[in-house]
């Protein structure tokens, strides 16, 4: 378990450094950068919630189907 602890430390710490090297050895301005950035973050958001939406629709009526099914009565002991 340590193991796995420090191999993803590891993995967060690697991404962190990577990233950083990325947006300041980038060849464009902050700005541009930021845009882009922002831009990224808007459609992975947008595509998130467009999922989730979806997912969402296929629950509910998966829900309302169960709902409609009928079960045969619990028995007694």
């Amino acid at each position: 378990m340590d193991k796995t602890f420090n191999f993803l430390g590891g993995l967060l710490l690697g991404a962190l450094v990577g990233a950083s090297a990325a947006i300041l050895l980038a060849p464009q301005s902050g700005t541009d950068t930021q845009s882009a950035l922002r831009a990224r973050v808007d459609n992975v958001l947008e595509e998130g919630r467009r999922a989730a939406a979806e997912r969402r629709a296929e629950l509910e009526a998966q829900f309302a189907e169960a709902k409609r099914v009928e079960r045969p009565p619990a028995q007694l002991r």
